[in-house]
């Protein structure tokens, strides 16, 4: 259901790109195309902008109180074990996305600088080596490198930056050793547990010192280790030297459906450079994945050894790996990981067949599913005794799914699995990036909350308000504050922005990259993000494309403001139809952007028409030209 919002009068200038890449900071000659009329405001436009300039300040104060001037936090000096570096670039991991969508511009330079504080930390903890975790699982490399991958968004000139995405993913391509993270000839990552110092195959206790407490709080990774018999014996030390040996022996050898996360690295290094060997590398290892699915009998093994073979370290059972099918999580980490990878390659390729492998682990669980009092509970793991852990799935999984393909049985799906009730309420009740608005997103676009984009927004500035009060409030001192402190209490929160300004469920927290209907750049001040002033809309999604209202709160002066298919550029604009007006205007575009003129205070609707997935990803801005330019940048 498309909201209507245009009232009398509006005036705008619409510009189309030719064919031909821009010029270097050049849009002087694009063709303009102009219409006439006037608007008030919506409120939904106001609050957007609102929140956009108050997180700003807000950011500012979290920053001042948790970290030292070089960008490091105020805590302890020191910090053992394996886990952590990621808690410590997930306490700012959305501040380059903030500046990416228009934030200001000191944002960008801050982003930085915190990401450098927090990598000199954790390099002396002991955690990073050479700048990349030194062995930890891709659902904690992925909560970390979210924070890396926004940069390439915000400004991929940074040598420093694209440097660095170019040396991660390194790590990942076969170097010939018995040190390395991945098999080329096998297409598996080595061990659950990868980073720069290798696979880390062989776990001590030290490795687990601060992670237990933790782990005690789920059930128990097997059921016939000796001498274990409650979750609570994590924190036993004499009994969990018997869970460590069974680690050792069962999960640590071989690959976990978790790996598919570092897709997201190796195709942040292609959208730097282009360089095929990226992508080729992505393909070929969601390739293999959906490979093992189609041997496992249409289910995902969760282990596979170092020989390639599915249960290898497992007496031939396909579950009990590694944040498997039985262990900490269950289908989450499948799913999760699995929609990663997926949407990478089809982002890639432009091959919708990739959607195959998250789509197979819903169909295996959903043929075990139950209904009770009339909502659809599904399993959620797997271990010698069948399927069990009953409940409903969140909604965000197949949401995904059905955001990737556009197809009317993904979104039919959807509608079946989520509840009901869900799809009518707001959730702000987690930390970190993970609100669960997704059904009540997926409500305003098949018209059942039309007062969504207003209530979303309005939820998060009062969220946002909560935690600075926390803030405010907070007299913990360094020992007393665990590794997750910070990142619970970050004011900077985005998913209403992303889904009312981008047309977009917020990206899947564990690494997953931001996939969108549509980005913005600032052509006046060469620089990512709408312009200041500028509110932006998508109300409606569709296979065809979106519609998309565009409204510039500025009184007297015009606003320009470049709009590209996808976060990448990989969707192709066909035409672009003003419509609410008599005749309707059409204008072909044929290009991965273009570009509009808003006259003061106007607003208009637009239906973007696009083919999906026809475009090479890139982070390139639209005035880079083929190839994005290199800039040796400081931070301070």
């Amino acid at each position: 259901m498309m909201n209507c919002f245009l009232s009398a009068g509006l005036w705008i200038i619409l510009l189309l790109v030719s064919p031909d890449a821009l010029p270097q900071s050049d849009t002087t000659f694009l063709k303009t195309v102009p219409y006439h009329t006037l608007a008030p405001p919506p409120e939904w436009a106001l609050l957007q902008r609102q929140l956009m300039d108050a997180l700003y300040p807000a950011a500012m104060e979290f920053v001042e109180k948790y970290t030292h001037p070089d960008g490091s936090l105020i805590w302890r000096d020191e910090w053992p074990g394996m886990d952590g570096s990621d808690d410590g670039y997930e306490s700012f991991y959305n501040f380059p996305l903030y500046y990416a969508l228009g934030g200001p511009k000191e944002m960008d330079k801050l982003s930085r600088k915190l990401w450098e504080g927090v990598t000199r930390q954790f390099t002396e903890y002991g955690q990073v080596v050479d700048e990349f975790d030194a062995g930890y699982d891709w659902m904690h490399h992925g909560e970390a490198y979210t924070n890396f991958y926004f940069f390439g968004l915000a400004d991929p000139t940074d040598k420093k930056m694209r440097d660095r995405a170019l040396k991660f993913a390194a790590l990942y391509f076969d170097d010939g050793t018995e040190n390395s993270n991945f098999d080329s000839e096998l297409k598996i990552i080595r061990s659950p547990l990868n980073g720069s110092l290798g696979p880390r195959m062989v776990n001590t206790a030290e490795d687990w010192v601060t992670h237990r407490p933790i782990l005690s709080n789920y059930p128990l990774p097997y059921d016939d280790i000796p001498h274990v018999t409650s979750g609570k014996d994590w924190n036993n030390d004499e009994k969990f030297a018997y869970i460590l040996e069974a680690l050792n022996e069962r999960m640590m050898k071989g690959d976990v459906p978790l790996n598919l996360a570092a897709t997201s690295l190796m195709l942040n290094a292609f959208m730097y450079t282009g360089d095929e060997k990226y992508k080729k590398w992505v393909l070929e290892y969601v390739q293999a994945w959906m490979d093992r699915v189609e041997k496992n009998g249409g289910i995902i093994p969760d282990n596979v050894g170092l020989s390639g073979e599915i249960g290898e370290h497992m007496d031939g059972n396909w579950w009990g790996g590694y944040y498997g099918w039985k262990w900490p999580h269950g289908v989450r980490n499948k799913l999760e990981a699995t929609t990663i990878g997926a949407s990478n390659a089809y982002l890639v390729s432009g091959d919708e067949r990739y959607l195959e492998l998250p789509n197979s682990v819903i169909e295996a669980i959903s043929r075990e599913a139950r209904e009770e009092d009339g909502k659809k509970l599904l399993p959620h793991r797997y271990d010698q005794r069948g399927w069990y852990d009953y409940r409903p799935l969140q909604a965000m999984y197949p949401t995904h799914i059905w955001y990737m393909s556009r197809k009317e049985r993904d979104w039919e799906r959807v509608k079946e699995m989520l509840d009901p009730d869900e799809m009518l309420q707001l959730n702000y009740v987690k930390g970190k990036g993970e609100e669960r608005n997704t059904a009540t997103w997926l409500g305003y676009l098949e018209g059942e909350v039309p007062s969504y984009p207003v209530d979303i927004l309005k939820a998060t500035y009062q969220e946002m308000q909560k935690r600075l009060e926390k803030i405010r409030t907070d007299t913990t001192t360094p020992d007393q504050q665990d590794v997750h402190h910070w990142l619970n209490l970050n004011p900077v929160i985005l998913e209403g922005i992303v889904q009312t300004m981008l047309g977009a469920p917020n990206h899947i927290y564990h690494g997953g990259l931001l996939h969108t209907s549509v980005r913005y750049f600032d052509p006046e001040n060469e620089r990512s993000g709408l312009p200041a002033d500028m509110a932006a809309l998508v109300e409606q999604i569709t296979e065809a494309g979106i519609s998309l209202t565009l409204v510039n709160l500025h009184p007297t002066e015009a606003k320009k403001v470049i709009i590209q298919g996808g976060m990448f550029g990989e969707h192709h604009i066909q035409r672009v139809n003003q419509i609410e007006i008599y005749p309707y205007q059409f204008d072909t575009v044929d290009h991965k952007f273009f570009q509009a003129e808003l006259g003061p205070g106007s607003v208009v609707k637009l239906e973007i028409e696009m083919s999906r997935f026809k475009n090479t990803p890139s982070y390139a801005f639209p005035w880079h030209g083929d190839e994005i330019p290199v800039i040796e940048k400081t931070y301070e």
